[in-house]
């Protein structure tokens, strides 16, 4: 039987996934899988019993990610499910940017008593007025899940779309519309676009990547969405450009009271994938994948260790070890299944970064005795018998 735990509410219909050999607790401490939304697990006591993480959504800042993977706790996260949902509201956030529909709308709210409303109207929407974005260049940096759909709706909307990303997938390439110019550069989408909309993961390479020294190379009066992370943004860069017209409009939705009541800000709290749809994506996805992995010991979308996967096992036996991506750890493990003589029928070995897992198929079940003997391979940190 295992337990999980929610330390957020998750959509039902995540939860009705789980099966006869699953138990929901709301003891953390006895969990062997917890389903996380924006609850901060940095100051939390991983428990003994924890073996896998699932973030129902793609930012996984509130979970201790290097601390996990010393344990051999997989965090996975899922990314795509709440796409469309951010999708929709940047198009939203393009058209607030362009014209001055929060301004227009609190000026009537500051008005709504005065009898001759009406008139006044006539009067004043000049000060309101804007641009349409047709035929404006929108510049997407990052074409992930969310950037990719952003660049394509772009071209529907009759933008003329730059988009920037050096990681992009082969799948993110084929599904990107042959009518977006691929920059090369930050530099080209700085210099050419009259909206830029951040997509990008946050990483000690994009921190701040938007400051005093990249407003420089911009159109005057360039309109910035931010919808990935807020600390892609030097705040205070961002409100010395704003103040002097440098940048027309910034878009966020990461409010802080830093930003909250700057001028031509419009902060938006954090309502990008607060819809029904994206939040019952995420938790589906979030659920499926922690059933793989503490059923079949697959691994898909972590974010601390490597996708791995062997489907389901028909061999009497599968083992999952966590280890260190360190020389010579195949050949320990194979060697210790061999001494105890076990024949192996099926392996496989990924790594990301330091860390690696391998999965082994076996063609006699395994005995708990060969546990102990292959956590104790220096390097090794977690010792799973899946069947």
């Amino acid at each position: 039987m295992f337990k999980m735990n929610c330390l957020n509410p998750i959509a039902q219909v995540g939860l009705d996934l789980l099966t006869d050999e699953y138990q929901l607790t709301d003891d953390f401490a006895e969990a062997n899988g917890v389903l996380v939304r924006s609850a901060d697990m940095h100051s939390l006591e991983l428990p003994p019993r924890l073996e896998a993480i699932a973030r129902a959504g793609a930012g996984v800042n509130n979970i201790p990610l290097d601390k996990c993977a010393e344990k051999g706790i997989v965090v996975f996260n899922t990314p795509g499910a709440n796409a469309n949902g951010v999708k929709e509201l940047v198009i939203a956030a393009l058209l607030l940017a362009s014209r001055d529909i929060v301004g227009g709308i609190n000026w009537v709210r500051a008005n709504a008593d005065h009898p001759e409303l009406a008139t006044m109207v006539e009067k004043h929407k000049g000060q309101f007025s804007g641009s349409e974005i047709k035929g404006k260049k929108l510049g997407v940096i990052g074409l992930g899940a969310v950037g990719l759909l952003v660049a394509n709706i772009g071209i529907k909307l009759d933008m003329e779309v730059y988009g920037y990303d050096p990681y992009i997938s082969v799948d993110g390439a084929w599904r990107l519309s042959k009518h977006i110019k691929h920059s090369t550069s930050l530099e080209e989408i700085y210099r050419e676009c009259d909206f830029i909309s951040l997509h990008t993961p946050l990483t000690e390479g994009t921190k701040g990547m938007l400051n005093s020294e990249a407003f420089a190379q911009m159109k005057a009066g360039v309109k910035i969405l931010n919808f990935a992370r807020d600390l892609l943004v030097n705040e205070d860069h961002m409100i010395e450009a704003l103040g002097r017209g440098k940048v027309g409009c910034y878009v966020t939705d990461f409010p802080n009271p830093k930003v909250a009541g700057v001028d031509w800000v419009i902060a938006i709290p954090h309502l990008g994938a607060s819809t029904v749809e994206s939040e019952e994506n995420c938790a589906v996805m979030a659920v499926q994948q922690l059933m793989d992995y503490l059923e079949n010991g697959n691994i898909k979308n972590s974010v601390n260790y490597p996708d791995c996967q062997m489907g389901v096992c028909n061999h009497p036996g599968r083992i999952a070890v966590h280890h260190r991506n360190i020389p010579n750890m195949l050949g320990q493990l194979t060697a210790v299944l061999g001494q105890d003589n076990y024949n192996i029928a099926n392996l496989t070995n990924k790594s990301k970064g330091q860390w690696a897992y391998t999965m082994i198929d076996v063609e006699t079940p395994l005995s708990p005795e060969i546990t102990a003997k292959i956590k104790g391979i220096q390097g090794v940190v977690m010792v799973r018998i899946i069947k």
